[in-house]
């Protein structure tokens, strides 16, 4: 696994994702660019799971570019819906409001409002080599969302142990409980090993 020079694509077209994880990978020495700043299609995600999506964005990526590659595949998992949204998640917050009330009204009067999300977070490197970190965090479904600050679901997610959503809190409390921030602290303490 070279990692000298030291660069990391992020499978992504999110501006947001990609900041946050400049952010935490650039203090290591990492120069991340995105695949949307190359320009590069986005893979159409298929799998059945969060591991098998981050894997095709990351393979894709990685063999675009010939960069080592990260890609995360995240969601939201209602008990009352058996799982979902799961995998489909962003089908239904890329419609802001309008998608989150439809998937309040779909849990009907289920007094179970529990739920976890889960990131999986793939690097695959040029050489083949492929490695997966995993973060979840369970928590309770609100509403009417709360809070301003995040995106997607976070207005309806409160993690146990918390008064708060996501969307109340602040980007680094929230990445202190989150999933993505479980996952990223797993793939930091990893490419640490790599840069010491």
């Amino acid at each position: 696994m070279n990692i000298s020079p030291p660069h990391l694509l992020l499978a992504t077209h999110n501006a947001g994702k990609l900041a946050e994880i400049k952010a935490l990978l650039e203090p290591l020495g990492f120069v991340v660019t995105s695949a949307g700043e190359l320009g590069l299609p986005e893979p159409v995600e298929d799998g059945g799971s969060f591991t098998a999506n981050a894997l095709i964005k990351a393979r894709a990526a990685c063999s675009a570019s010939g960069l080592p590659a990260l890609a995360d595949d995240s969601g939201l998992c209602i008990n009352a819906l058996n799982g979902a949204p799961g995998v489909d998640t962003a089908n239904w917050t890329k419609h802001g409001h309008a998608g989150l009330a439809e998937l309040h009204s779909a849990m009907k009067d289920d007094p179970d409002r529990a739920a976890h999300c889960v990131c999986v977070l793939a690097l695959v490197w040029p050489d083949g080599a492929e490695e997966l970190f995993e973060g979840r965090t369970s928590g309770t479904i609100v509403w009417p969302p709360r809070g301003e600050n995040g995106f997607g679901y976070d207005g309806i997610f409160q993690p146990d142990g918390e008064s708060r959503t996501y969307a109340q809190m602040t980007k680094t409390e929230k990445t202190g409980v989150s999933h993505r921030g479980k996952a990223l602290k797993l793939l930091l303490n990893r490419l640490e090993t790599l840069t010491t």
